[in-house]
């Protein structure tokens, strides 16, 4: 049987989502399985939507032939953001999982002052039965080292969702992330991997 899986992630321009999605599609790979990840931008500059699909076969067998997710196909959404969590809220299937970080972060239109930032957010997501983890992934970032660290915080949030050894994902975390910035990573990827139940 032809199991595949589909993460997407999603954020804000100069989060390192990218660096997200690089991470997990490099963990699946090592695992042996057949992955398939694809981007979209909003506008790619700081502070701009950035989307990422990522598809990848549950086991050795299974082929995944297309990256793109369609709404109700999603296993996870991992948000950077907590808005970006409620836009792509349509895309989780039934019993799906979304771990958001709980930091806020202005779009433009609420910058600019032509909107305004919706309140409760997270509680409006979870008043729809949603699976919610969430995370003040900024604050643990913080506390490994660097704030640019947010994105290795909620890797380590995913990984307790998905089916691959810790170990795999530090070395996966090893080979990508530069040799100075190893060790924080590996704290900010520990911290998040703690912050969350399996629930």
């Amino acid at each position: 049987m032809n199991q595949v899986k589909s993460v997407i992630i999603v954020g804000v321009g100069g989060q390192g989502t990218l660096l997200a999605s690089r991470v997990l599609g490099s963990a699946m790979l090592r695992r042996g399985v057949d992955v398939k990840v694809s981007e979209v931008h909003g506008m790619s500059q700081r502070g701009g939507s950035v989307v990422t699909y990522v598809r990848y076969g549950e086991t050795a067998g299974s082929q995944v032939y297309s990256p793109i997710i369609e709404p109700g196909e999603a296993d996870v959404v991992l948000a950077f953001e907590a808005l970006e969590a409620a836009r792509f809220l349509p895309y989780l299937k039934e019993g799906g999982t979304v771990i958001v970080n709980s930091q806020q972060i202005d779009p433009m239109p609420v910058i600019t002052g032509s909107a305004v930032y919706p309140e409760h957010i997270l509680d409006k997501i979870k008043a729809q039965g949603v699976h919610v983890m969430a995370l003040d992934a900024l604050r643990l970032a913080e506390q490994a080292g660097s704030i640019k660290a947010v994105n290795m915080v909620l890797i380590g949030a995913m990984a307790r969702r998905l089916s691959l050894p810790r170990e795999d994902w530090e070395e996966t975390v090893r080979s990508t992330v530069p040799v100075k910035f190893i060790d924080m990573n590996l704290k900010a990827f520990a911290l998040g991997y703690g912050a969350v139940d399996t629930e």
